[in-house]
């Protein structure tokens, strides 16, 4: 094995310091909610308030949504520029960095404006916002948060492979679109899905500005815990670990699930 500089070395302490510090001062101070010594009782404390489970599982589960719904959507669209509309990846790379440039408030500000009276379509009329209204605002809003993360990692993994004579040979041997999509295509994007999945879930989990104006604070995450943070500080610093570690959950998941698939099909034989 070659050896490392010793700057390499140096480097990666920097590093691990300057990640971790933060992380280990946000932990001793969860830790001295009872004064004089250390104790658990903010973590204590933060899960057994009823908010915070019915906020996480709120949270979750629309993470999961936008996660599925983005796959649904994305995948065939990219797939498809990538076959059959090469010349239109450019225009695709610039609207999935729009959600950068466009702040969230003014994303939630149209949404509100838009749908919180009767919409009328030429003959059809949609109704005011209801709460299953709301909840499918709120998921397609958290989908435009979160196309950047998604199409990137999708598009990163189609580059990797020979798309074109992948679905090519499908087609020979009989398989349709979905045939080709599904049995094809996804078992070698399996990589990059976890990838865009774990950073959209990130994205919900601590979304506020979209969950704060649409649902607050008593029923999404982010909300929660910066409400939590304006009078309980303990209690928000046991919450941000919390979290923290449930987003490491999920990438040691990650690397158990894609372990071994590194390198992807990149042609055919």
């Amino acid at each position: 094995m070659k050896r490392f500089p010793i700057w390499s070395w140096i480097w990666v302490l920097v590093g691990a310091v300057y990640f971790l510090a933060p992380l280990a001062g946000t932990l001793l101070f969860s830790l001295q909610k009872e004064r004089g010594y250390l104790s658990l009782a903010a973590f204590q404390s933060a899960l057994s308030d009823p908010l915070f489970a019915k906020t996480f599982l709120f949270s979750s589960t629309m993470g999961v949504l936008t996660i599925l719904t983005s796959i649904i959507i994305i995948v065939p669209t990219v797939y498809w520029i990538h076959v059959r509309y090469r010349r239109l990846r450019a225009l695709a790379d610039f609207l999935a960095l729009l959600p950068f440039v466009i702040p969230p408030i003014v994303l939630v500000l149209g949404l509100i404006r838009t749908y919180s009276h009767e919409l009328h379509i030429g003959p059809l009329t949609f109704p005011a916002l209801t709460e299953v209204s709301t909840n499918t605002l709120l998921l397609g809003g958290y989908m435009v948060l979160a196309l950047p993360f998604m199409y990137r990692s999708i598009d990163n993994g189609l580059r990797s492979m020979d798309v074109r004579q992948l679905s090519e040979a499908g087609q020979s041997l009989g398989a349709g679109l979905l045939t080709v999509l599904w049995r094809v295509i996804l078992p070698n994007l399996r990589s990059s899905l976890l990838s865009g999945a774990l950073l959209t879930f990130a994205v919900v989990l601590g979304e506020f500005t979209l969950s704060g104006f649409l649902v607050g604070d008593q029923v999404a995450f982010g909300p929660y815990l910066v409400i939590v943070g304006g009078h309980q500080a303990y209690n928000a610093a046991a919450l941000t670990l919390l979290s923290f570690a449930v987003t490491w959950v999920a990438m040691l998941l990650i690397q158990f699930v894609t372990r071994g698939t590194g390198t992807q099909v990149a042609g055919v034989h």
